[in-house]
């Protein structure tokens, strides 16, 4: 789920003070990343760089410690041929300054809050209204933009360590959380957040990669089949906040309880909350009720036979098509990544949940408390 790439306010400025690249020393990752255009120190004082994963079955998922971002995942296809699934960028300058949300951990509250207002023991706090008079992604500078402290502890698992501190885009409490990437033997990418305050807030956390399961991002993804395990979803007015209510999928173009191609209704603006997402971009109301073994979600490219399963311990997933994708970002090898040519399932707590009264998705989190959030990105080939 995403603004416009020229989104309202959109600022870097704070992100000035890279150091020069290295000289390149590394060898290239699988996926073709150069790891020495990775490197720089932001701030003056906080490095980045690229991390490798990989596992004993030949995957490589890359990491940036950059807002936390998955740059690229290698998995085979039905043929045994490795491709990269998920859009970004080669290099971190890019991911400083064109705004994006490719790969991100998101946070403090991933997708919306309304007017970008929120009240807290009976204080309502202003936080910034950057999309639409709302609050997105934690605001113009959330930790998408922000550096994680990384600790690769093996050669498949890391984990990012963000220390947010109060006032953080006008959110309150000193926060600290942890993202833990795992590459199983499988071929899934296990996801662990938690988040600890000492003082009462909202926490929110997903993660935001575009997935292309062709491995060709110049192709769209209107031709993958898309499976939900939901029956409702919550709707959104024009501004693409939610209305508070939640309505059964049955019988509209939401319906992806039955696999259907991701295009089939993409389109469909007769049908007002189509047109209100020009496409896809809202919240599922999951089925699986918390269990982590219950498929939520399900992603395959005919084209190249690659599958991504979802699983998660949240009670929804945000399904976005990539709608306002323009031909302006130029990711890796130089590909422009027009509309549609990349998908997100976005595993989350309702959007606006801290002003709705959605039992199921609290969004509070008070000193004392854990925040733990769980998702699983896990590949497959269908021949």
């Amino acid at each position: 789920m995403k603004k416009s790439l020229l989104g309202a306010g959109m600022t870097l400025a704070i992100l000035s003070g890279c150091a020069p690249k290295q000289q390149a020393t590394e060898t290239l990752t699988l996926s073709g990343l150069n790891p020495s255009h990775f490197e720089a120190v932001v701030d003056s004082v906080k490095p980045v760089k690229l991390y490798t994963l990989k596992n004993a079955a030949g995957m490589e998922v890359c990491v940036t410690n950059f807002g936390g971002r998955i740059v690229s995942i290698m998995v085979p296809d039905k043929n045994g041929e490795m491709k990269d699934v998920v859009l970004g960028f080669d290099n971190i300058e890019s991911y400083q300054n064109v705004p994006s949300d490719f790969g991100a951990s998101i946070g403090r509250y991933a997708n919306r809050i309304n007017q970008g207002k929120i009240v807290v023991d009976g204080e309502e706090i202003q936080l910034p209204q950057n999309n639409f008079g709302h609050c997105l992604h934690g605001g113009p500078t959330g930790w998408q933009y922000q550096v994680y402290e990384a600790n690769q502890t093996n050669d498949s698992t890391m984990v990012l360590t963000m220390k947010s501190p109060d006032g953080d885009n006008n959110f309150p409490g000193n926060v600290t959380a942890i993202v833990t990437y795992a590459l199983t033997a499988d071929n899934a990418i296990d996801i662990f957040y938690e988040a600890t305050t000492d003082k009462k807030t909202v926490v929110n956390m997903t993660n935001h990669s575009y997935f292309n399961l062709s491995g060709d991002p110049t192709t769209p993804i209107t031709d993958h089949i898309l499976y939900i395990n939901a029956d409702h979803f919550t709707p959104v007015d024009s501004t693409y906040m939610t209305t508070g209510e939640i309505i059964p999928v049955k019988d509209t173009p939401m319906d992806f309880t039955t696999p259907k191609a991701v295009g089939q209704d993409i389109d469909n603006f007769d049908f007002e909350q189509v047109k209100f997402g020009n496409g896809f971009d809202h919240n599922w109301v999951l089925n699986t009720k918390g269990d982590v073994n219950a498929l939520a979600a399900k992603f395959t490219s005919p084209v190249s036979g690659i599958t991504l399963e979802v699983y998660t311990n949240e009670p929804g997933i945000q399904a976005y098509s990539g709608n306002f994708l323009d031909g302006t970002a130029k990711g890796k090898k130089g590909i422009l990544y027009a509309q549609r040519t990349g998908f997100c399932l976005e595993t989350q707590k309702y959007p606006d949940s801290p002003n709705k009264e959605w039992a199921e998705s609290n969004a509070y989190l008070a000193p004392g408390e854990t925040y733990k959030s769980f998702c699983k990105f896990k590949f497959g080939v269908e021949k």
